[in-house]
Order: C-alpha cells, then structure tokens, then sequence
C-alpha cells in the first residue's frame, strides 16, 4: 500500500544529494529573515537605563517628537519624527512638580556646552586696541575640549561632592579639580551660549569635563532662558514610583507635550541617541529587513519549485501506478516537513551572528549608544522557521500541481515534455506586475524629492515581481535573443543555445537570483555613489571662500566678529550646522523629515560672497530673520515656491512658518536650508558655529589659526565627505547582504541544474561528444544564464536609479566603471564555477563507470 508519510522519509533518507540544494536555499532564507527580526525586535526594545538620573524616581521632560496629523475622515492620523535636538520645559513646572503629594524636592535640570578662554601671548587684541598687526581681535583663544555645564542642584543627581571651597553664588562657578590650573579664588573666563563672561572659582570636584553655576545662573547662561531640560522629583525612600509619577502628572495639570518617565524611560530623557538608534534599527529590521525577507522567500521557493520539478518523473511514475493527487501532495508535504524545520533552525545559528556582528559594527561607529543591547527572543527565531515552513509548503504545492493532476495514462510522457512558459495566473499577474513597474517609473521620473525616491523604490519590487512571475517567459526571449550569436558558432555554442531555448523553465530558475543579486545590489551601491559625487560636485562648486575656519566641537561665540577683524579678511561669516523638520510627501501619505540646516551669522549678502548657492530664483540678500532660502528638491516636495511660506519645526520643536525669500540648487553639498543664526539660537542646545568661512588675502589667511583650524575649500570638502561614511558603510553591508544572498542562491540553483543533468551529460559522451564539447557547451550555457541575468538586473536598477536620483539631485546616476566592472566580473566568475565544477565532477564519474 502506498504510505506518502513513508515514502518521503524514504526519499529524503536514500536520496539526501536532491535534498541538499532545497535545504541550503531555505537555511539561508532563515538565517536573513531571522538576523532582520532580531534588529527589528532590537529596535523596538530598545532601553537604556539611567545614569544620571538614576536617584531620581521620576523624570519630567518634554514630548522629543514632533508630531503631525495627516489626512481626513477615517485615513487622518498621526505621523511623528524624532527632534533633531532638545525639546525644553518651562522652569515653572520645576515648582509645580516639587508641590507633588509624595515629591520631597523638583530639580530642574540643563546641561549645555561651554569652553574655557585661556589668555594667549602674541594674538593681542583688536586693532582700535592697538594690537599686533598680525593679532584677530581678542586677547584670547578657546581651549579646544569642551566642559559640560550644570546647575548645581543637578550635583544630588550624580552625587558630586566638593573636593576644595564652597558651592557657587551668583557670578561664581565650581571647575573640575586642576582643569587648566584653576584653583579656588581664580578668576576664569567661560565661554558660554550667552556670551563669554568671566567668573570666580568658588570650588573644586572631582567630576571630569564639567562645571557648576548657581541653578538660576546656569539656565539664565544656557541660550535658552526660562527653560530647563529636564525636571528630576525625588521621593521618601521606599515610595512608589508609578504612584509618584500619577501625582506629578495631575500637579503639572497633565501639560499637553510633557511626558513623565519612570524606569528605564528615564535613560530614554537622560540619552536622545536612543531615539535615532531606534529609527535605525526599526528601519534596517523593518524596512530593508521587509525587502530583504520577501527576496529570501521569493528566492528559497523558487529553489524548492526547482527541486519538485525536477523530480517530475518520479512523480509521474507514482501516478502512473495508481497514487492519487492527495496522496502526492501529502507526501511533498511531509518532505518540506522534514528538511524546512531543521534547515530554519539551523539557519538562525547563522542569523544570530549576522545580526550580532551588524549591531556591533552600527555601536562601533557611534550609530547606537553603549548601553544598548542586542536582544534575542524565542519570537524572531520563531518567525524566521515559521517562514521557511510556509515557504517550503507552499511552493511544494504550487510545483506539484501539475503532476499529482496530471491523468496516469500520459503522466509519463508529460513529464519527458518542458511545460510551456504560460500560465494561466503566472502571467497575467507578471504582465500586471510588468506594466505597473512601468507607469511607476513614469510617475517617478514626474516627482521630485522624496516622493520620486518612495517611486522609484516601488519600480524595482514591481519589476523582480515581474522577473519572477514571467520568468520562463523572459528566459526563452533571452535564450532567443542571446542565442542569435551561439547558432553561428561551433557544435558546443549551438547545443547551449537550443538546449536553453528547449529548457526555458531550468535556465528561468537560474537567471532570477542573478537578476535579484544585480538588481539589488546595483541600487544600494549606486544610489550612493550618484549621492556621493552629486554632493561633492556641489561642495566644490559651492564654496568659494578663501579659507575655512573649523572646529568639531564649536567655535567661540565670537569667532566670526574676530575673523571679519582679522587684517587682510575682506568677508567673513559664520555657520551654525544643525537640522530642522520640514514636510515631506503629498495628501494623506506626508511626513516631518530631518533637513540639514545651516544658521546663517553674517548677512545673505556676504554669504553670496563665501558660498555660491546657485540661486534659481529670489535673492540671498533678502535674508534676515523670519525669512528662509531653501533648496529646489525640498521646493519641488513640499510644493512651495519664493514668497511662500514654509511650515518648519526648529530643531527643538517649535513651529515656525518663516517667508522664503530664495530658491537654491546647490543644497545638498551645503543645507537644504538656510535661515539666519538669529532664529536658531534658542532653539539648539549648541549655539556656535562649526565654521566660519573667510575671503582673505594669503597674508590675512595665516592670521586666522588662532581661532581653529584652518582649511582650503579642497580640504574642507574632503572633511565633509567623511560624515557620509557611515551611511555608504550601511548601503554596502545592505547591498552585500542581499548580494551575497542572492550570489550563493544563484551557485546553488546552477550547481542544481547541473547535477540533474548527469544524465544527459553520459548520453552526449555516448553518442560521440568529446568532454571538451561538453564542457564547452556548459560554459556557454552559464555564460548566457549569467548575461542575461547581469542585463536585467541592471536594466531595473537603471529603471530605478534615474528617477530617484534625478528626483533627489537633479542629476542622472553616477555608475563607475570599475565597479560595475567588478559586478559583472563576480556574477559571471561566480556562474562559469557553478556550472563547471559540478559538470567536471559529474563528466568524471561517468568516465569511471564500466
């Protein structure tokens, strides 16, 4: 009697070789959608517990997203974004909070950069002072690392004690012990937000980078006055937290916009990296995981379809002695029960440390703050089986319809025939999938911004959905086409021609994860290096200062006044870097994104002199406060034009709608956005500019060392390109991920076409074949599987490529050769070894057989 359960074991016991390619297929399928989970999972567990606020049971701070609702009816929702930098509370509440039921005191607590002036001998002072005619303006210079500034209630918080003097008073502050030689009764100069200004060491501690004022001293000299960063409530010993936090929140009348913490949400306020650690992590677990799942699937169950198919004849053969269609389908299903779940559970070992090694690379280079950890459930691992599963199961059932349907009489002789390339679902839903890749590449070629990349991103899942539904299809176009040539050429060509052209379906299986590998691959890499030199080309081209004068950490707050003092400098002015929220997308699908902003400190006439923008229309010298000049692809996304006005969150979160006064197109090698310093300066917690670009005899350029280091527009470029490390680092590790993926499911599925092939290889020998005709006509089989699996792909990420970055730069893709070279050189190195290797070894055993 016919047992399907029995039966499978059997096949999968004695015939483990036509197994294998199935099992290594679905065991990399498992170890990418696991390693993607478990960043996912990360990211939305991610906690950090608190440092300095960890004595505090409660901690008051403000909403750090901004929020926007979209839409009308049933579609209106809410859409949030991370601030670029600190949202404040009013110092009001810290009194309010401190009458809580249960609160034995309230600290308001700000914490902001400062710097120490030390004297210098030989810069001298103003010229109207009669200095030294070689001086920039100020007797001083800025130490270059620099001090954290609290309050000095804020010392209950980390338990800092004096190690000399007493607690400051007004116009007094406490410096870390033996800090540039300052001792008790010193007078030193600090270079604060709201201006340089000197004070009397009071004291001394032990706390390293840090000084103290008087509470109301310290948010008074912190840029933004009236507002603190944080409110830290103490309690009795042994009270309840969460019983704490409700009766602050009912004292403070549930303030729209504060959020009251306990735990470890307390080191979410303490750590704002956090937040950006968890967009990371949820993008890179979500979105690319998402994208990077579906091509596993896609690719793991094309594997599994290739292996049932090629076991048609066996399948026929059970028909042919009376097993019903149930029971085939049984027995397939118990196969994929036998080797999906061991090739799943065996797949997440791979993906744990796919994922490990990725979050310890994104901690490395600053992306994730220390003290997040990489978490690891029983849920990721779960999902990553429960896919190779329905995976396996289902495209099982899919390659098994034909045979168990198939009536037994003619199961035999269907079987020996190659199934046409059409399909009654197969190709209307590739045809769809086809045409609507099309209309969207039209539509995103139309877009700009934003919206052209969301396009453009649609085009190339449509298009691999095409590629995979019409797969036979476009294999025997490809094998029509490429195969023009082979026909002209000796007996091995034109076999691997019509060998192709017959086996449409088997060359189909082989071309998709090359085409997958490509397409994908060429998108991630290319897409940022057209980023890339669009963004040099305009750095270049944008800055037409002499000099640039920068610091990592700041300059002084007057750094810009003595430089435009400083002998031989005809222009100098000041930029403050940092990032504002702007509207991004259209209708009900729109969005708060992070734009790189710059603070203008200097008139918009002299920054023309310094930077050209390339302004399309208005003026840079209508610049001044309540107005903007942005750049033409945020123009073209927002919808806004010169003389509009712009919906924009500062960086802490407030709304402002300033007037745009010019259109640039040059932003993306300086800001999207351009606004006076004046309109930034409360509103970040850093208020010095990071360079204050000079026009400046060569002379007057040597002068300018006192205040930072000094840089030519090329250099200064250079330094520029390297904060875009990071992001080409993580389109690689992206694009090596599904490359390699799809790389090894390519060498998988060839090494499977082959070995089926032993067969048929023996035969050729025997009817007088040399081996080197054999050979020849198995490398010019994967030198047509790997050409046209190379063209598509770059045919997509073409189709994908132009209207994102002309959307996003302006410009068409920048693909170099060298390395498009080396693409095409892996792909078809990698297919001619897949192909080769296995048709020697199997040439081989023929020849030892009697």
């Amino acid at each position: 009697m016919f047992t399907p359960n029995g039966l499978a074991r059997a096949a999968v016991r004695f015939k483990p070789a036509s197994f294998a390619g199935t099992f290594v297929a679905l065991l990399l399928a498992a170890a990418i959608v696991s390693a993607c989970g478990i960043l996912l999972e990360t990211g939305v567990r991610a906690s950090v517990p608190p440092d300095r606020y960890a004595k505090a049971p409660v901690i008051v701070a403000a909403d750090q997203q901004a929020r926007l609702t979209v839409g009308s009816g049933d579609d209106r929702h809410e859409e949030s974004s991370a601030l670029p930098d600190t949202a404040r509370l009013s110092d009001a509440l810290v009194a309010r909070a401190a009458s809580a039921p249960g609160a034995t005191a309230a600290i308001g607590d700000v914490g902001y950069p400062v710097h120490r002036v030390a004297a210098t001998n030989g810069v001298g002072s103003s010229a109207h002072e009669g200095s030294a005619p070689d001086g920039v303006g100020s007797p001083a210079h800025q130490d270059s690392a620099p001090l954290t500034a609290h309050g000095w209630g804020s010392a209950a918080l980390t338990g800092t004690r004096l190690a000399s003097g007493d607690a400051p008073r007004t116009g007094e502050v406490v410096v870390p012990a033996g800090h540039g030689g300052a001792r008790t009764g010193d007078r030193v100069t600090l270079d604060t937000p709201a201006g340089p200004k000197e004070f009397r060491v009071s004291g001394t501690t032990d706390a390293d980078a840090t000084v103290w004022f008087t509470d109301r001293e310290a948010v008074a000299l912190s840029g933004h006055p009236g507002r603190v960063d944080a409110i830290a409530v103490f309690a009795a010993d042994g009270a309840d937290p969460s019983a704490l936090a409700r009766q602050v929140s009912d004292a403070l009348g549930h303030t729209s916009g504060v959020r009251v913490s306990t735990g470890d949400d307390r080191g979410a306020v303490e750590d704002p990296g956090l937040a950006d650690a968890r967009e990371l992590l949820t993008g890179l677990g979500g979105s690319f995981g998402g994208v990077a799942t579906m091509v596993a699937v896609f690719t793991a169950a094309g594997t599994v379809a290739l292996s049932i198919g090629q076991r048609s004849r066996e399948f026929a053969l059970l028909r042919a002695i009376g097993a019903t269609p149930r029971q085939l389908r049984r027995s397939i299903a118990t196969e994929a029960l036998l080797v999906a779940p061991l090739a799943g559970a065996l797949g997440c070992l791979p993906g744990i440390a796919l994922a490990a090694w990725w979050f310890g690379q994104l901690k490395a280079k600053g992306a994730i703050p220390d003290a997040v950890g990489l978490r690891i459930s029983w849920l990721p691992l779960t999902i990553a089986v429960a896919a190779t599963m329905l995976t396996a199961l289902g495209a099982g059932y899919a390659a098994a319809r034909r045979p168990s349907k198939t009536k037994p009489g003619l199961a035999l002789a269907q079987s020996a025939v190659e199934r046409p390339p059409f399909g009654w679902i197969r190709t209307p839903l590739g045809i769809a999938a086809l045409v609507g890749g099309g209309v969207l590449a039209g539509v995103a070629a139309s877009q700009t911004g934003d919206d052209a990349a969301n396009a453009a991103l649609g085009v190339v899942m449509l298009f691999m959905l095409a590629v995979g539904l019409l797969g036979p299809l476009i294999a025997r176009i490809c094998a029509s086409v490429l195969g023009l040539p082979l026909r002209a050429g000796g007996p091995s060509a034109s076999l691997a021609a019509a060998n192709s052209r017959a086996n449409s379906r088997r060359m189909a299986s082989a071309i998709t994860p090359i085409v997958l590998a490509m397409a994908f691959s060429s998108t991630l890499v290319f897409m940022h290096t057209s980023e890339d030199r669009a963004i040099e080309h305009q750095q270049r081209a944008a800055v037409t200062a002499d000099r640039i004068v920068s610091a990592p950490d700041g300059l002084a707050s007057d750094a810009t006044e003595r430089a435009a003092a400083t002998p031989g400098v005809s222009t100098a002015v000041g930029l403050l870097r940092t990032s504002v929220l702007v509207p991004a997308g259209s209708g009900g699908d729109t969005w708060l994104e992070n734009a790189p902003a710059q603070g203008v400190i200097g008139s918009g006439r002299e920054l023309a002199a310094v930077q050209d923008l390339d302004v399309r229309t208005g003026s840079l010298g209508a610049l001044a406060p309540g107005t903007v000049a942005i750049d033409t692809t945020l123009a073209g996304s927002a919808k806004v034009h010169t003389g509009d006005r712009l919906a924009l969150r500062l960086p802490d979160g407030t709304k402002a709608s300033p007037k745009i006064v010019a259109v640039y197109g040059r932003g993306l090698g300086t800001a999207l956005v351009t606004l006076p310093s004046a309109d930034l300066l409360t509103h970040v917690t850093s208020p010095y500019a990071s360079d204050v670009l000079v026009r400046a005899t060569p002379a007057g350029a040597e002068r300018l060392a006192a205040l930072g280091t000094v840089t030519d527009p090329s250099g200064y470029a250079t330094a520029q390109s390297r904060d875009r490390e990071l992001n080409a680092w993580a389109n690689t590790v992206m694009a090596a991920v599904l490359g390699g993926f799809a790389a090894v499911a390519a060498v998988n599925t060839l090494v499977m076409t082959v070995l089926d092939r032993r067969g048929e290889l023996t035969m050729l020998r025997l009817v007088g074949s040399t081996r080197r005709q054999v050979m020849g006509m198995i490398r010019w089989e994967a030198l047509l599987v790997t050409v046209a699996g190379a063209a598509l792909g770059t045919a997509i990420a073409l189709a994908t490529l132009i209207p994102m970055m002309r959307g996003l730069t302006g410009e068409s893709p920048y693909i170099p050769p060298a390395l498009y070279g080396s693409f095409l050189a892996a792909t078809v190195g990698l297919g001619l070894a897949a192909a080769l290797v296995p048709a020697r070894a199997a040439l081989g055993r023929a020849a030892g057989r009697p």
